[in-house]
Formats: structure tokens, C-alpha cells, sequence
């Protein structure tokens, strides 16, 4: 009688509302983490591929995706806007933020979503080693009621690790006083007991913290370095994958899958 009863509620609900209401009390988020090598395939120096970048991230259905090590109009791409023809071939929306000039043209992040991108902002991070400048991008994105920060940066890469290190902990002070739920993806450079990530841990949840697959190097990966972590964020996650893509990047695209409500 209980069931029945509940079956009745929901069907008027169903009507009242629209059915669209009742399919949203539970929904997937999927959100990847993948840098992409400027779209070379490792095993094809030279060549941009594009369409194998597209073909992971469509396949993948993620809903919003970070972006690392993406081109726009440098002569070794062909002078294209990568973000801008992945983002076409995904039907998905993007921004472009340029770390630094590169090649005739510009290098730095993307961001592709299903959802509007809102208050995009871009942070650049300190150095204490001088190397090759690195940002943080973000946007705000809202699904349902619920508003967040997608954030996605690429960490040094030098042997040493003070500009992690540091950039790391710019990165917590930009967020310390933050209300809103965000995530955070990115290449950081640093494999799990390393100090950045240990900086990271203080004040983000990683989506994998035991016996994570590697994603890099592709082919026999054994080091973990790309990362999607939370802060203020009360949706479950369903799952976590590194994806087993050998062909078109040098590093293994990452999804965290979230039930939200």
C-alpha cells in the first residue's frame, strides 16, 4: 500500500511539475581532467590529431573538461584554435586562457563544457625557480540550483620542486575563503606523497587516493600527476577512471563521475 501510494505521488508530481523535475532528483556529473599535448600523438611527431583528442573526450561523455598544453595559432599546430575546433567537434562551449606566447601564437588552458561558462577569471602563479609561467584558470558553472568554481592549471615542471611547491600553495590561498563548491583539475607535476600534494591534501579531496592508476607515461604508465580534487563539495562520487588511451596524448585523460541532485 506504502508503494503504491508513493507511486501515485510521484506520478502527479510528474504531471504538476513536468517530468523533467522528476529525472533531475538524481543526475551524473562527469568531469575530465586531460592534457593533451598540444593534440601530438606521441608515437607521430609532428602530426595534430585533433579528432583523436575530440573522439576521447566525446566517448568519454564527460560534461566538463580541463584542458592542458592547448595551442591557438602557433605555427607547429598548423595555426589553428585548438580549444575552438575540439570544442566544435564535442558540441560542447569553451574558453581559451593563454599562459604564454608560443610558436606565433599562443599556449595555455581550455576549459569545454555541455553548461554556460560564467565568470571566467585567470590567476597567474608565482615562481620562485624561473621557468615557464603557469596560470590558473577558472569558471563558474551552475547546474540545477547549484553554482561552482571549475578551476584547471598545469604546475611546473622543473626538477626542482619550490615552484609547485609555491604554486600550489597560491592556489589554497586563492580558494581559502571560498563558499562555493569547486573542483579542481590539472597536470600537477607531482606524484601522491610529494609535498604539493600534501598541500593539496590540506585543504582538497582527491577523487583517487589509494592505488591510483598511472597517467603517465602513456604507454606503461607508473606515476600519477593528473589530478580532479574538491573543495565544499557535498555530491557523492559514483566513480573514478584513468582511461586506457595510448594514441593521441602523452598522458592518460582522467573522469570523475558525481551523483548530484
Amino acid at each position: 500500500m506504502v508503494r503504491h501510494t508513493v507511486y501515485i505521488i510521484t506520478f502527479l508530481l510528474s504531471l504538476f511539475f513536468g517530468s523533467d523535475t522528476i529525472a533531475q532528483e538524481e543526475q551524473s556529473l562527469i568531469i575530465m581532467s586531460y592534457n593533451i599535448h598540444h593534440a601530438n600523438p606521441p608515437s607521430r611527431p609532428g602530426l595534430i590529431d585533433l579528432d583523436a583528442v575530440s573522439r576521447v573526450i566525446t566517448e568519454s561523455k564527460a560534461d566538463i573538461v580541463a584542458l592542458q598544453e592547448v595551442d591557438m595559432n602557433t605555427k607547429r599546430s598548423g595555426n589553428v584554435n585548438e580549444a575552438k575546433l575540439i570544442a566544435e567537434k564535442t558540441g560542447m562551449r569553451y574558453h581559451f586562457f593563454k599562459a604564454i606566447d608560443h610558436d606565433g601564437g599562443q599556449y595555455g588552458l581550455a576549459i569545454l563544457s555541455k553548461l554556460p561558462l560564467k565568470k571566467l577569471k585567470l590567476e597567474r602563479l608565482p615562481q620562485k625557480v624561473k621557468a615557464e609561467e603557469r596560470i590558473l584558470a577558472m569558471a563558474t558553472i551552475k547546474t540545477g540550483k547549484q553554482k561552482f568554481i571549475f578551476a584547471n592549471t598545469h604546475l611546473d615542471a622543473s626538477k626542482d620542486h619550490s615552484n609547485r611547491n609555491l604554486q600550489m600553495q597560491h592556489i589554497l590561498d586563492h580558494f581559502k575563503n571560498e563558499k562555493l563548491p569547486v573542483v579542481l583539475c590539472g597536470d600537477l607535476n607531482s606524484v601522491a606523497g610529494s609535498d604539493a600534494i600534501n598541500l593539496l591534501d590540506t585543504a582538497f579531496k582527491r577523487t583517487c587516493i589509494d592505488n591510483c592508476a598511472g597517467t603517465v607515461p602513456v604507454e606503461t604508465p607508473r606515476r600519477t600527476i593528473d589530478y580532479i580534487a574538491t573543495k565544499n563539495w557535498n555530491w557523492s562520487l559514483i566513480s573514478y577512471d584513468v582511461i586506457a588511451e595510448t594514441y593521441a596524448s602523452d598522458h592518460r585523460p582522467i573522469i570523475a563521475t558525481f551523483k548530484i541532485r
